[in-house]
């Protein structure tokens, strides 16, 4: 019970950044006439945060599914360096190991990253309570969305950019703590490049490619200095 109550206290900072951003996209999609099942299921299986509030834009916009699934991938492509500092860790859960791998989200990730164990609790059930929380609470908010959501009493406008303000906080917190700035500041100069290059509608894509090609040819560099930084604790 200790391990538990330990975890939700872990996830208290990202509850209403989950439940906005969840409800937002409930709303939306509702709006652009899918039904409360589809919204559920988007929370369960694709769970990509900011992502599916962009789905349903594209979606009612005509946008191929094939197209859709491209720019997720690269769009959620940072998961896979998120991943290489926690891979040992949760091959050690046993069965929990791909659950663990596929909810790791940029706030899960971040909490893990800071989190320091008491020594009385469950290093291994504290990871999973925070990831299978927050999985739910985000089910759960992209389900009320689309349920309730024209019934809430007050204008919702503007509240997807909960999200954008969470990966500022995320983007900080991680350049202030860890050692190597390497992620940040491809993902910066390659935004910026072909911004210029591409213009406002056409350079996300590119970047996010090129961003992903640097994080993988340097990887190695990376992650010895997020060992020197700490961020590997409990392995």
């Amino acid at each position: 019970m200790k391990t538990f109550r330990f975890a939700v206290k872990q996830i208290i900072p990202l509850l209403f950044s989950y439940l906005f951003v969840g409800i937002a996209f409930g709303i939306l999609i509702n709006e652009a006439g899918y039904s409360v099942l589809w919204s559920f299921l988007a929370g369960v299986f694709i769970y990509a945060g900011s992502m599916q509030i962009v789905m349903v834009s594209l979606m009612t916009s005509g946008v191929s599914l094939f197209m859709i699934a491209v720019m997720t991938f690269f769009i959620n492509a940072r998961h896979i360096f998120y991943g290489i500092g926690f891979v040992e860790k949760f091959k050690k859960m046993g069965w929990k190991y791909p659950y663990m791998a596929l909810t790791l989200t940029d706030e899960t990730y971040s909490v893990l990253c800071s989190l320091k164990y008491p020594e009385d609790v469950d290093e291994q059930k504290v990871d999973f309570y925070i990831a299978s929380m927050c999985h739910f609470l985000w089910i759960f908010s992209c389900t009320i969305g689309a349920l309730f959501g024209k019934m809430l009493p007050f204008d919702l406008s503007g509240i997807e950019f909960s999200a954008t303000a969470l990966f500022v906080t995320v983007c900080v917190n991680q350049w202030r703590q860890f050692e190597s700035h390497i992620p940040t500041i491809a993902g910066f100069v390659s935004a910026i490049v072909f911004l210029i290059l591409f213009g406002p509608d056409n350079f996300i894509l590119p970047a996010l490619s090129v961003s992903l090609i640097v994080l993988v040819v340097m990887k190695d560099r990376i992650s010895i200095k997020m060992k020197m930084g700490g961020v590997e604790h409990g392995n």
